[in-house]
């Protein structure tokens, strides 16, 4: 009974090591994208990502620039701030009311987009879009029981890979 028992637990730990191995594909190509995003377009990923968004969607709103990368509005604002010091962006206030403030891409912003590897979003979300939708439903139903397990802060949901 006993060898049973250790054949079950042999099963078990190899499917855990599998499963672990294919986390770290996972996260190992995400930071080997990173990696390569700061090597040749000399921005982090999620600053890139920012850029490649404000760039396409000339005079977005901070707002809406925290909605494209569904990130947390202080998140993208600390990212607007970064872009905008570097001389890659311009933020002014637009609007009758003056309020809200626009977005628009520099020149030099074209700069770094034309060097920088694709997918501007990243690799994780770039594979992620291109999955079935049976696919992602299984995906995201067997990763909230992972979650729930390792009792994660789900805050975290909205902090970019790049900035974890």
């Amino acid at each position: 009974m006993s060898q049973q028992n250790n054949k079950g637990e042999a099963a078990v730990l190899a499917a855990e090591t599998r499963v672990l191995r294919q986390f770290r594909i996972v996260f190992n190509s995400i930071k080997s994208h990173f990696r390569e995003v700061e090597r040749d377009a000399g921005l982090g990923g999620a600053q890139l990502w920012a850029l490649s968004v404000i760039a396409h969607s000339p005079g977005i709103g901070v707002t809406e620039l925290a909605r494209a990368l569904d990130i947390h509005q202080s998140t993208a604002s600390n990212l607007v701030r970064t872009l905008t010091g570097r001389g890659l962006i311009t933020s002014a206030r637009e609007g009758l009311d003056r309020r809200g403030v626009a977005l628009r891409a520099l020149p030099a912003a074209d700069a770094v987009l034309q060097r920088a590897p694709q997918p501007f979003a990243g690799v994780l979300p770039d594979a992620l879009a291109s999955l079935d939708p049976a696919t992602l439903a299984r995906l995201e139903q067997d990763l909230g029981a992972l979650i729930a397990r390792l009792a994660a802060d789900e805050a975290d949901a909205q902090v970019p890979l790049g900035q974890a």
